[in-house]
């Protein structure tokens, strides 16, 4: 098996709260978001300096970039979503949804799928038209996992349980509790026919798609809540990060761990790392946290 080399590259700073979400613009670009509202693009081919793309008045959780349309969609809690050229930084649209706070936020080509704190789930066209909306449970909706090719979307609720739905009508194909208490990730794995949960229970669990969603595999994975999956451009690899302030590298076949990241041995975060982004350009791993800074890892495999 490899071991894992990991190496800080940069610590990136400037937004004034916690930082809640982060995703991907181009190989080397990525959007960042959090607590003061702010949206900031930076590009790790010169990462000192990151450009504001727009400023809402409440928080960001949820965001997504849609390559295929070329715009940003940005949640704002306790309202909805705003749709943004990132090119001239202008709004395009905006759709509010809820008084809650809008959990993630994930795209296709065709559709924008919303998770709120209300434990709705929308599927919103690019004209910011409703398409359908499914309310099962009085819980917030966390996060949201789309498996294009099988139609279907993975949702993890805060009432413990996954969803399954039909991504063209939002039909509910399977419900099942997975965890003790909320879930707070799920992502399909790349190279098997599995989903991987994370729940505020410390744990990640591994479901058979080929086998009704039956559990396969369940790990302690830290010492307090799990907040975020997220897998490295080959599939060899995942990361988890996690409220006890530490990120974790993890063999994507055989789930073993193989690297911790932290504060003590690393220079890692000092709080809650909340969002983890894998970009392609160079294999780098960017994380962001409650205290108010992305770090950039470069995560290199010795074989």
């Amino acid at each position: 098996m490899s071991s894992i080399q990991v190496k800080k590259q940069h610590t990136l700073t400037g937004h004034k709260d916690s930082l809640y979400t982060l995703c991907a613009y181009t190989d080397s670009a990525f959007f960042s978001a959090g607590g003061d509202g702010m949206v900031v693009l930076w590009d790790l081919k010169s990462p000192d300096t990151g450009k504001m793309i727009v400023k809402v008045p409440a928080s960001v959780y949820g965001m997504s970039y849609n390559k295929e349309r070329d715009i940003l969609v940005v949640g704002q809690n306790f309202s909805g979503i705003h749709l943004v050229d990132v090119n001239t930084k202008k709004e395009i649209g905006s759709l509010a949804l809820t008084t809650k706070v809008i959990f993630d936020i994930q795209t296709t080509s065709e559709a924008i799928f919303v998770a709120t704190g209300e434990g709705e789930v929308f599927k919103i066209d690019w004209d910011l038209q409703i398409l359908a909306s499914k309310k099962l449970s009085v819980e917030s909706a966390r996060s949201i996992a789309v498996y294009e090719e099988r139609k279907e979307l993975a949702v993890g609720f805060s009432d413990h349980h996954i969803r399954i739905f039909d991504t063209e009508s939002l039909q509910l194909k399977k419900e099942f509790k997975a965890h003790e208490i909320s879930v707070f990730s799920v992502r399909y794995h790349p190279q098997l026919p599995v989903l991987m949960s994370a729940s505020r229970d410390a744990r990640f669990k591994l479901w058979d798609l080929d086998n009704d969603y039956q559990m396969v595999e369940e790990v302690v994975g830290h010492m307090y809540a799990i907040n975020h999956i997220e897998f490295g451009e080959s599939g060899k690899y995942f990361v988890t990060c996690s409220m006890d302030k530490s990120i974790k590298v993890w063999d994507a076949t055989e789930f073993k761990l193989l690297k911790v990241i932290d504060k003590a041995r690393h220079a890692g975060h000092a709080t809650s790392v909340n969002k983890l982004l894998w970009m392609n350009y160079r294999n780098w791993l960017v994380s962001c946290s409650d205290d108010r800074t992305i770090s950039v890892w470069e995560v290199l495999s010795e074989h």
